[in-house]
Parts: structure tokens; C-alpha cells; sequence
């Protein structure tokens, strides 16, 4: 689905993305991990249109969609999420999703006077897709609570209700455990699941958790110093003394083999 061909991302000297290439197959839930200054944010901030490349292109389904702007990259069903959750703090959880969809009627001065009726159907149908999404969540009962009081992880499902609004066909999923405990993260760990296995959801996910990152991805993509270091199975990335030496250092090391072993 997702092509990234030699791309470079540069702020000033500093080579953030230097020649990355990689290919997220569709259909997969690949992991993205790396030290801190790895590139990785970098690298999906160009590719989700946040920031333009220095060089390169990505390809979407075989189109080229370099330099292409959030919006419009949200339109062809590309979506990302980041590592600080972007809820509007003073609307409730259900009014955050229904804010999603684009093209609502009451966007317009038109309508908002004179189809009330059609903007007041729109709202009901958004309503109840929204509470369908916070069921399939499990944070039903958060639905009318202001969305700036929900803790990390639930303020995560949130935003990963919002890409289910929406007809997304890959969502990138910026460090989904930053400040999220145990419990939410295995909650969050299962949606990703049935949202690729029960609606076709292609997910690149960040991750410095590797016990998360060893249930869920397939395959797992490295990246050191704005590079792609190495790709395969997690429990191949896991295992491999070039990765664990490089960049995870050797005190991680027994850690990463017990969970590759678990």
C-alpha cells in the first residue's frame, strides 16, 4: 500500500530521514521501532503530508503522493496519530468523533439557515456511528465526559476511534503506549487487531514497548540514525546482534531475547 522510495528529510545539517526506503504491504501491522533521534516521526510526518520531503517520494496504492497535504492525504484514507494525544479538551468523547467526517452540511452558511432538517439527520446518524465506535472500544461509558478529563489511554482509543469515523485505509500510530498503563494498552492491543482483521485496517505502528510490538507486528521495520537498519520478523529483529549492539545497546539485550522467548 505504502512505498517510501530513498526519501530525506534534512533541518539545516541535520539528516533526520537519510535514504530511508521501506514498503508496507496492505493488509499488515508493520512495527517501526529505533532509538530516540532514529527518524521515525520524522518519516511519517512526511509521509502523512505534515512536513515535505527533502528528497524521495511515497507511493500510495502506485500513486505518488509526495508533498501532498494532510487533507488531502486524509481524503484518499491515509491517517496518522501522534505520540500527544490531539483531543479538543472542552467537547465531549462522542462530540470528538463527530467531528470527524468532512463535508458535514452544517459547515455551510447555506444549509446551517435553511436545512436544518437535513443538518439535524446528519448529527443523529454521526451520534449513533460514534456511540457504535466507542462500543466497539469498550469507552461507552466515557461517551458524554469532556474529552480533556480522560486519562492517556483512554485519550488514545479516542483518537483511534477517530480514524474508525472515517473510510481509513492505513492509519500510522505514533507510540500508542506513551503514558498509557498495562490495561489500556492491551485494550488498545486488540482493537488494532480486529480493525485489521474484521475491516481490513493497514496500521504502521511506533513502538518502544517490544512485548507490543512482538504480539502485534509483522514485520517489524528498524530504523537507526535516519536509516533503515534492518526488517523481518519480530522475533528475528528481537534476536539480531547488529540491532541489539547498534542501537538498543547490550543492557537490553537479555531483556529483548526473554521476550523474543516468551
Amino acid at each position: 500500500m505504502i512505498k517510501v522510495e530513498n526519501l530525506h528529510k534534512h533541518f539545516g545539517g541535520f539528516h533526520a530521514v537519510d535514504g530511508a526506503s521501506i514498503e508496507i504491504e496492505t493488509g499488515s501491522i508493520t512495527g517501526l521501532i529505533g532509538p530516540n533521534g532514529a527518524g521515525k516521526s520524522t518519516l511519517f510526518n512526511v509521509i502523512a503530508g505534515v512536513l515535505p520531503p527533502t528528497s524521495g517520494r511515497v507511493l500510495m496504492d502506485g500513486e505518488d503522493i509526495t508533498g501532498l497535504k494532510p487533507h488531502e492525504l486524509f481524503h484518499k484514507g491515509l491517517l496518522r496519530t501522534f505520540q500527544i494525544a490531539h483531543e479538543f479538551s472542552s467537547m465531549t468523547v462522542r462530540e470528538n468523533l463527530m467531528m470527524v467526517p468532512a463535508g458535514q452540511s452544517g459547515e455551510g452558511l447555506w444549509s446551517a439557515w435553511f436545512r436544518r432538517g437535513r443538518i439535524a439527520q446528519e448529527e443523529r446518524a454521526l451520534a449513533r456511528k460514534a456511540d457504535e465506535v466507542l462500543e466497539f472500544l469498550t469507552i461507552s461509558h466515557v461517551a458524554d465526559e469532556k474529552a480533556g478529563n480522560l486519562s492517556g489511554g483512554q485519550k488514545k482509543l479516542l483518537e483511534l476511534g477517530r480514524t474508525m469515523m472515517v473510510d481509513a485505509k492505513i492509519v500510522f500510530l505514533d507510540e500508542v503506549g506513551a503514558g498509557v498503563n498495562r490495561t489500556l494498552l492491551n485494550t488498545i492491543g486488540e482493537a488494532i487487531v480486529r480493525l485489521n482483521k474484521e475491516r481490513g485496517y493497514t496500521f504502521c505502528v511506533i513502538e518502544h514497548d517490544m512485548d507490543f510490538i512482538g504480539r502485534l507486528c509483522d514485520p517489524v521495520i528498524v530504523m537507526a540514525e535516519g536509516k533503515v537498519l534492518a526488517q523481518g520478523k519480530a522475533d528475528e529483529i528481537m534476536q539480531n546482534e547488529a540491532v541489539i549492539e547498534a542501537y538498543l545497546g547490550t543492557g537490553l539485550k537479555n531483556k529483548m531475547k526473554a521476550g523474543a522467548n516468551a
